[in-house]
């Protein structure tokens, strides 16, 4: 079998929809196809653009022509000007990319945690739950600080089950809420990141300079974090590269 054959073939296994991190693990199952080279994860990065029987629905997102309109029909649609603003794209966003922050901290041997209510969003070919490493968040201090931590969008925790970091993707709600969130949480040593369109980084730091947030600003706590560097971040990390943006 030809290595895009390959990958067409686990493209199909997946549902017909795939991220590069999913290529990447399950391509190589395919007994019948050698990848004779140092960099496998370049030349399925180029067969996946290159191909006419793949296309792309976001940065990192990839799938099949032939099942174009089954998955457009189950909510994964192409952005354009005119559906921007439709509930179905922001939905689609809210959860792609809290799925790419679940994928970016399994592969740093993270554990990963999105709320309840979020554990049957779709991503890619399955949902939200079967990619968290955590189907609970641990209880790692006062039950007031952990149900208030419980409703981020995404957490990695260390391995003492302590908050790393902490994520909350703002497609279209209010900044303001997510702020307020770590303002509580900010006596964890944790990393805290609003995830958002770059367009909004102006907003971000217009709410972050209220002075009911002055602590978070002195202390240099919230970082902007837009969805075109997380996308980077991404693709660094599945391809495994030592120099790379660091969260």
């Amino acid at each position: 079998m030809k290595q895009y054959e390959a990958v067409i073939e686990t493209i199909k296994r997946l549902g017909g929809i795939a991220t590069l991190g999913q290529l990447n693990q399950e391509v190589f199952k395919i007994r019948d196809c050698e990848w004779n080279t140092k960099t496998p994860f370049a030349s399925i990065r180029r067969i996946v653009q290159e191909r006419k029987e793949i296309y792309k629905i976001k940065p990192g997102l990839w799938a099949l022509t032939s099942c174009q309109k089954k998955l457009e029909a189950n909510g994964f649609i192409i952005e354009n000007e005119y559906n921007a603003d439709s509930v179905i794209i922001k939905n689609f966003n809210h959860s792609y990319y809290q799925g790419l922050l679940l994928e970016i901290g399994n592969y740093r041997k993270l554990h990963t945690y999105i709320p309840e209510q979020d554990k049957n969003k779709k991503y890619a070919g399955t949902t939200l739950k079967e990619i968290r490493t955590l189907n609970s968040i641990p209880k790692f201090s006062f039950p007031e600080l952990v149900n208030r931590s419980a409703t981020v969008d995404v957490i990695w925790f260390n391995e003492r089950k302590m908050p790393y970091a902490f994520f909350e993707v703002e497609h279209s709600t209010d900044i303001q809420n997510s702020l307020l969130k770590f303002f509580d949480l900010q006596d964890f040593h944790s990393k805290m990141y609003i995830v958002a369109d770059n367009k909004r980084a102006s907003e971000f730091d217009k709410k972050l300079h209220y002075r009911a947030f002055k602590e978070l600003v002195d202390d240099k706590r919230v970082t902007f974090l837009s969805y075109e560097t997380l996308n980077k971040i991404y693709d660094q990390t599945i391809g495994y590269k030592k120099n790379m943006i660091l969260l």
